[in-house]
């Protein structure tokens, strides 16, 4: 898991999330969120935006209750992790490593995994198909989440279903479909 493998520049890892409380309700995932760049800062919202957005992404993904982290960063960290982890020397928007390894122990949740998300590629994203910015942070979380969840798109179908059921958790988060051109304005 990328907590693990890059526990000296990550802060959430295994240890942490053992200390942490077990999620308060059977039906929701414990989600941690951490700030990797100063850029995220500007954009008070985003921590509350984000857990939102996972909670009905989770509704939406039965059964998905279990811990995950969102590690909100730069460029320059994701086009690193990309390079190591993808073999692609470039920056992207968001990344996802689902957890992979043994089962929770009985009475603990589960590790889902984690989500990171670059903030200047989402910046430039927004700007050039005139996206808010909140919402396309919503999306890319939700793409994230569906990732974790074993959903992909390497497939013509396996896109369809994946962009088909991002579209109805936008929807039921009354955000814009980030799939429909004439919404792009709102997205």
């Amino acid at each position: 898991m990328l907590s693990l493998l890059y526990e000296g520049e990550w802060k959430v890892t295994l240890a942490m999330r053992k200390q942490r409380a077990p999620a308060a309700s059977r039906n929701a995932s414990a989600i941690e969120i951490v700030i990797e760049s100063p850029l995220w800062k500007q954009h008070r919202g985003a921590k509350a935006l984000l857990r939102r957005a996972i909670a009905q992404a989770a509704a939406m993904v039965p059964p998905t209750v279990g811990e995950l982290a969102i590690v909100l960063t730069d460029d320059a960290a994701i086009r690193t992790l990309n390079r190591d982890w993808r073999g692609k020397d470039s920056a992207t928007n968001v990344l996802s490593f689902p957890a992979r390894g043994p089962r929770a122990a009985p009475g603990t949740p589960r590790l889902l995994g984690d989500i990171v998300i670059a903030f200047e590629t989402l910046k430039r994203e927004c700007a050039d198909e005139n996206r808010d910015f909140l919402h396309h942070l919503a999306h890319l979380a939700v793409h994230g989440f569906l990732h974790l969840n074993g959903y992909d798109h390497q497939t013509a179908a396996q896109a369809e279903a994946m962009e088909g059921l991002e579209s109805r958790i936008m929807t039921r988060l009354n955000m814009p479909d980030p799939y429909r051109a004439h919404d792009l304005g709102n997205a």
